[in-house]
């Protein structure tokens, strides 16, 4: 797909999800329904995507979100990356946070997905809504 700059504008998109536990198997099932949610709720083409930045609280060491991102296929091309989360008291635990930039149709609102424990972040944007 070409995009016709035009008729499109560069737009942050947010959204967070929970694992349930510090395993490199945990956090990989968690990365890959926040991405795939991401995906789906906003009706991305891959040349739409610009970057990933990924944030992960302390308690998340096993793996790095990015490379698991990076298996999709066609993703080799998207700048990733991953960050610690500031650590904040009373934060979720094994959380991982998004800020996709991405190219969306003028006019169109970007749709944040909030899974799992996160959805307590945002309840106005959890999966439910």
């Amino acid at each position: 797909m070409a995009l016709n700059f035009d008729s499109y504008i560069l737009q942050g998109i947010r959204g967070a999800t929970t694992c349930k536990e510090n395993s490199s198997e945990a956090i990989e099932f968690a990365v890959t329904e926040l991405v795939s949610e991401l995906v789906h709720r906003n009706e991305l083409d891959l040349e739409q995507i610009v970057s990933i930045t990924f944030s992960v609280t302390s308690d998340l060491d096993a793996c790095f979100p990015a490379a698991i991102a990076r298996k999709r296929h066609g993703w080799d091309d998207i700048a990733l990356l991953d960050c610690q989360q500031m650590k904040v008291h009373g934060d979720l635990k094994y959380c991982i946070r998004i800020l996709a930039i991405a190219w969306l149709p003028k006019g169109e609102k970007p749709l944040h997905p909030y899974l799992q424990e996160a959805s307590l972040l945002r309840p106005d944007r959890s999966i439910e809504n």
